[in-house]
């Protein structure tokens, strides 16, 4: 997808870019596969804010997606559309039983296109079948932990991991962080890299577009008065980060390891944290 620039007729204009999505279907999405998206806006069942900077928004649909694909499915590309709820697109696939299905859209995916799945399928883009039939070196997608679980990792837009080694029961992934993670090889996973690779690249421009993404201000910890925040207090002096980065409630934060679960290190070969130990 290309950038398309605006003409600076305001100041938020002038540095606000957006993609074009002339190419993107226009229709409504398919009734049966999608269902309503109540907003928490951050809070819990008690009504407690538990992730700040949430609420509002604009209202949407959640696309049900089939993360997973019978063995020997085959079916066609109706259209590529946009979804509000994930930065890559959907494709809308018609099979030969004539149900319809939503799955993440491949780079370069066509309208018209024959979608295959199983360990017969041909190795195309966009094609799923199981890592034990991929070969080496490819880019693939929408990868599975368990066989059968339905894709789990490399799910957003612009986004690829690379299978680099395979032995009788593994196989080695390098994923988009740099790690190297072994995974069974009868886990499936989607051959090539995932379209609208421009995402990254969209300039919000101004508030209120983060406003209709359910995004709400947040404030510097420095500017706060010490009661509010570790950062926060002074006689009105230079706004420098005079102690270790803190959250609101004392924990230390940018840095800090927050990874716990010790027993899936045996499946990291290659961790993504260059130089350190896991």
């Amino acid at each position: 997808m290309a950038i398309k620039q605006y003409k600076p007729t305001t100041s938020s204009r002038r540095g606000m870019t957006s993609q074009d999505n002339d190419k993107l279907a226009k229709t409504r999405p398919v009734r049966s596969l999608t269902k309503s998206l109540k907003q928490s806006r951050g809070r819990n069942n008690s009504g407690r804010i538990t992730t700040r900077h949430k609420g509002g928004g604009s209202r949407r649909q959640y696309r049900q997606l089939s993360v997973s694909l019978p063995d020997g499915f085959k079916g066609k590309v109706i259209q590529i559309e946009y979804d509000p709820n994930r930065s890559a697109r959907i494709a809308r696939v018609k099979s030969e039983v004539g149900t319809y299905h939503y799955i993440i859209a491949a780079n370069k995916m066509q309208t018209g296109q024959i979608i295959h799945a199983g360990n017969e399928s041909p190795v195309d883009s966009g094609n799923r079948m199981a890592l034990s039939k991929i070969p080496l070196g490819s880019l693939i997608h929408a990868i599975e932990l368990v066989p059968g679980r339905g894709a789990q990792l490399v799910r957003s837009a612009g986004t690829d991991a690379q299978l680099v080694a395979r032995d009788e029961k593994n196989a080695q992934v390098r994923l988009p962080s740099g790690e190297v993670r072994f995974i069974s090889v009868e886990c499936c996973a989607t051959i090539g890299s995932i379209g609208n690779e421009q995402h990254q690249n969209v300039l919000i421009g101004k508030a209120g577009r983060n406003r209709h993404k359910g995004i709400r201000p947040s404030v510097r910890g420095v500017v706060m008065n010490a009661v509010d925040h570790p950062h926060g207090g002074g006689d009105g002096g230079r706004h420098r980060m005079a102690k270790a980065p803190r959250t609101p409630w004392g924990q230390k934060t940018l840095g800090l390891k927050t990874r716990h679960n010790k027993s899936t290190n045996k499946y990291i070969v290659h961790s993504r944290h260059v130089g350190k130990r896991r």
